[in-house]
């Protein structure tokens, strides 16, 4: 205590290892990036919750975090996957260059079991040979991404940009109900990364979705706050199937504000009467 930061805990925790300054600076930007978005239906959740039982400050609490799902703190996580995913096709042309060296390097080894030792030395330069062939056709085929220009970005972009929409699918980091012609998070954020040379293959492909998209949808939308957050934190090496669980970490301190406002200033006597008074009910027959 007095020596590790929350922020730096919460990634040791998950991590397994003690993050560096930079990705705990990139680490707390997501934090504070995703920790409170106003009257969010989380929000407005965990208001009606204290309403209904304002002894139980966990109920209100767990109602808000219970709320996050797809639409709402979802995004951070399906925007981390979909980027891993296409990345991860990137990989497997270098993975089945390497598993067929490993055969050829297995098959020459069981040829020369008997042969002078002469020969096994040759059996392994070649298999040597064989697996940096290997790594040169993968480098050929797209996997060396530390020297890639944004041309090379963009091609890979608009392949999996493609894919999803001929398959009906969104690409989750796109547009935002507020911010329609730029989310001020999404800059900062990339800057805050470059600045701490963690700008990786994530928020690379993330950044050129935002360049290629409208060749393919036929309009631009914005590269949103939750999407870049989901490109940061899988460049920071964290699993994307727990990156909701990273939103949710965020948002429990904005859903805690919430509850110490509605306890100063109460509000949600007010939804619930706004509700109840403008329903609209409509007979079973009609729906």
């Amino acid at each position: 205590m007095g020596r590790v930061g929350f922020g730096e805990l919460a990634y040791w925790l998950v991590a397994g290892r003690r993050p560096t300054p930079g990705e705990v600076r990139v680490f707390e930007a997501v934090l504070v990036a995703l920790a409170d978005h106003g009257f969010t239906p989380t929000a407005i959740a965990a208001r009606l919750t204290y309403l209904s039982a304002p002894e139980a400050l966990q109920a209100a609490f767990a109602a808000g975090l219970l709320g996050g799902g797809s639409r709402f703190l979802g995004v951070t996580e399906d925007c981390g996957r979909f980027l891993a995913d296409a990345l991860a096709r990137l990989a497997e042309p270098a993975e089945s260059a390497k598993a067929a060296a490993k055969a050829a390097e297995a098959a020459d080894s069981a040829a020369t079991e008997d042969e002078p030792r002469v020969a096994e030395d040759s059996a392994a330069e070649d298999s040597a040979a064989d697996d940096r062939a290997a790594e040169d056709d993968a480098a050929g085929a797209g996997w060396d991404v530390v020297s890639w220009d944004d041309a090379r970005w963009d091609a890979v972009a608009l392949a999996a940009v493609t894919e999803a929409h001929a398959q009906r699918r969104l690409i989750p980091g796109l547009g935002h109900p507020v911010h329609k012609t730029g989310d001020p998070r999404t800059p900062a954020l990339i800057r805050i990364a470059d600045e701490e040379g963690l700008r990786g293959p994530h928020l690379r492909l993330f950044e050129a979705i935002g360049r290629v998209h409208p060749r393919v949808l036929g309009r631009t939308l914005p590269l949103n706050g939750a999407g870049v957050c989901g490109a940061a934190l899988a460049d920071l090496g964290l699993p994307v199937d727990l990156l909701r669980g990273f939103a949710l970490l965020a948002r429990a301190a904005g859903l805690l504000g919430h509850l110490a406002e509605e306890r100063r200033n109460p509000i949600a006597m007010d939804i619930y009467r706004t509700v109840d008074r403008n329903a609209r009910y409509v007979p079973a027959n009609e729906t």
